[in-house]
């Protein structure tokens, strides 16, 4: 077995507007480094002997492989006389690209990953038809860290045709935006390095094959933009802000200057143009968010006491809105739980789509991000998992009162049940969470399962090879925390910049809660998270150590002050925990970093951190310093730490890779918990 490697530390301090801090393990952030590349390696050597010295090792990843399902699901895309579709090849890790006459039928192959690179299948970011149906472009992704470049493919022929040279930052902004004549596209790209994190917004024109920089009005460099184009193909439009979003500038097309439209409101704003009007939700005057309708020809855009209500605030959260015909299918949140109301284009309800089960409608985690619109041939096509049941593909069209199965899901917990609770938060606030249990289990192991910031909703959605806890015999808890979108903008604010304690002191009231209902035990009660979730893993070890028998921190921000440092960072920080121009600030900033509140003289429960050597957003030395400063603190519970190589947040890996890495945090989890994985 591998020795864990002795970690040196150095004399060194790191600071933010003046303020200071300890910086021991300064020496590990560097990635080019020979001694940092070598103690990762060891670590992660250890940390997989460690695990796999478990009899059980085989078959938890066994179970692993048949809970192992993507993350979001990629959904069918009509264009042309054509469907177009990825999916997995038989025997492959990364998805391939087909086209057909009917959406998961007999296609023909467009991409194929192990002919691009046999050694190294690249992954596919994201697929983007040419209206006509004749050219597709796609995403791909050669080292696991999302940034991607464009490949054109004429469909006909399935021969490469030239394209962009430019990098992709990653696929949230569905790739590239086509003209409806298909004669070019919109996409943003990085106009430096991937480090600098600075973008520009460009069209290419597929008859000239030049790109030309768009500008679109005043947009910061490291901001998302997304460009849409109108339902009568009239007109483009750019949303800028990832969280905040709203529609800065229109263009008339094909050949129209782009013209400023909404330039300074304070809230949310993503919609569509249809007809002479702008549609979208927003959270301005309406916490959980109403539909509102814009004249384009607006003299008073930024005046919201001016925009008409269509569809007004209700107890429900809504989150997405899709025209589809002369129909708009509105995706909200009741209770947590996802539902589906249609209306007519004078804002009355017409209908609802039939959904089989509570769950959760698959979209990707912010308002930016959900701006394609789910539509073909004048249908609403959509993917819907549940906690107990895998995404499956469906579309519904309007007036209808059945959905059509498109693709069936892939994996079901049979026997298993949901339980809803709330627990009582520190300052009195509801704290909803769901368990997922077999029926007749009603204690035992536990892993919960969390995130809570940056206005990302954490959706009652299937827990993919976490699954393999509840076939264990175990229970998952998935927990809505402040911080998130599920109640609306002040459950967001409820629990960021000044608020943000609010999110952990939430996820130690539903620790308790389970403890108080006898639903678990400290002693048999794991946590774990990803990206800002991971973050909460180190805060809840660092904070509440005994709480918890494991913790496995995924993908994770650790070092709040050395994470100032880099340029996504920064922007980060200043997004969701705080002004890193301002001392007083800073210094409040410092107990949200995990790294920096590592005690010492403190023992901490077991912890297994999991991350990846190319992850643009939250970089591996994040991992490497926290894990370094535990396994330097008193007491001997095991401190591991596995940073995966060609491996970046987590979207981008390979399915083989995956499962390995799965299957490591899950055995050391299981091991913490007294479980053992159920027989195949």
């Amino acid at each position: 077995m591998h020795e864990l490697p002795s970690t040196r530390t150095v004399d060194e301090v790191d600071g933010q507007a003046g303020v200071t801090f300890p910086d021991p393990y300064r020496w590990l952030e560097d990635d080019a480094s020979d001694e940092v590349r070598a103690w990762q390696r060891e670590q992660g050597a250890f940390a997989a002997d460690w695990v796999r010295q478990w009899p059980h090792f085989d078959a938890l990843k066994d179970r692993v492989e048949h809970y192992m399902v993507q993350r979001f699901s990629s959904m069918p895309i009509r264009s042309g006389d054509s469907w177009f579709w990825s999916d997995y090849a038989e025997g492959q890790t990364q998805a391939s690209v087909f086209v057909g006459d009917e959406a998961y039928g007999d296609g023909k192959c467009l991409f194929d990953p192990v002919k691009e690179n046999p050694d190294q299948p690249p992954f596919l970011s994201w697929t983007a038809p040419a209206p006509d149906g004749k050219t597709i472009a796609i995403g791909v992704c050669a080292d696991g860290s999302e940034a991607n470049t464009i490949k054109l493919i004429d469909v006909a022929s399935g021969d490469t045709l030239p394209g962009p040279e430019q990098v992709l930052p990653d696929a949230w902004m569905g790739g590239v935006t086509w003209l409806p004549d298909a004669s070019g596209f919109f996409f943003q790209a990085f106009t430096k390095d991937v480090e600098a994190n600075e973008r520009a917004l460009y069209f290419h024109d597929m008859a000239t094959g030049e790109q030309t920089v768009q500008d679109i009005g005043d947009v910061v460099p490291f901001e998302w933009v997304h460009v849409g184009i109108s339902k009568d193909q009239q007109y483009a439009i750019a949303h800028v802000h990832l969280m905040t979003p709203k529609p800065l500038a229109i263009k008339r097309l094909p050949d129209g200057e782009w013209q400023p439209f909404i330039t300074r409101v304070s809230g949310s704003l993503t919609g569509y143009i249809v007809g002479n009007n702008y549609i979208g939700i927003t959270d301005i005057d309406a916490d959980r968010g109403r539909v509102v309708s814009i004249p384009l020809d607006s003299e008073n855009a930024n005046d919201p006491s001016t925009w008409d209500t269509l569809i007004a605030e209700s107890e429900a959260t809504i989150r997405t809105l899709t025209p589809i015909g002369d129909y708009f299918y509105v995706a909200e949140f009741v209770e947590t739980y996802s539902n589906i109301r249609i209306f007519d284009a004078d804002g009355k309800q017409v209908g609802e789509v039939p959904l089989h089960e509570k769950g959760a409608l698959v979209e990707m985690p912010f308002p930016l991000m959900n701006l394609d619109a789910r539509g073909g041939a004048g249908e609403f096509v959509f993917a819907f998992s549940s906690l107990i049941t895998s995404a499956g593909i469906y579309k519904h069209s309007p007036g209808s009162d059945q959905v059509e199965t498109l693709k069936e899901p892939a994996v079901r917990l049979e026997g298993c049940v949901i339980d809803d609770y709330e627990a009582t938060s520190e300052d009195g606030t509801k704290v909803p969470y769901h368990v997922v249990r077999q029926e007749g289990v009603t204690s035992g192991a536990t892993l919960l399962y969390a995130y809570g910031g940056f206005n990302a909703p954490w959706q009652p959605g299937f827990p993919g090879v976490m699954a393999t806890i509840v076939d264990a015999g175990g229970l998952f808890v998935h927990i809505h925390l402040r911080g998130g979108a599920e109640f609306g903008r002040s459950w967001w604010e409820g629990g960021r910049l000044k608020n943000k304690q609010n999110c952990y002191k939430d996820l130690y009231a539903v620790a308790e809660d389970l403890a108080a209902r006898d639903i678990s035990s400290h002693d048999r009660m794991a946590l774990t998270g990803g990206s800002n979730g991971g973050m909460l893993c180190g805060m809840a070890v660092t904070q509440r150590p005994d709480l918890w028998a494991a913790v496995v921190p995924r993908v994770p921000f650790l070092d709040l002050i050395g994470g100032l440092r880099t340029p996504y960072g920064y922007n980060t920080c200043a997004i969701e925990f705080g002004d890193p121009k301002d001392a007083d600030e800073v210094q409040r900033m410092a107990l949200f970093s995990p790294y920096n509140l590592v005690d010492k003289d403190t023992a901490y429960p077991p912890v297994f951190i999991d991350a990846g050597d190319t992850d643009p957003r939250c970089p591996p030395f994040h991992a490497r310093k926290f894990g370094a400063r535990l396994q330097a603190s008193a007491g001997n519970a095991p401190i591991l730490l596995h940073i995966w190589e060609n491996v970046g947040h987590g979207w981008a890996t390979d399915e083989a890779i995956a499962i390995e890495e799965h299957s490591e945090y899950l055995a050391f989890v299981m091991q913490h918990v007294d479980l053992t994985p159920a027989d195949g």
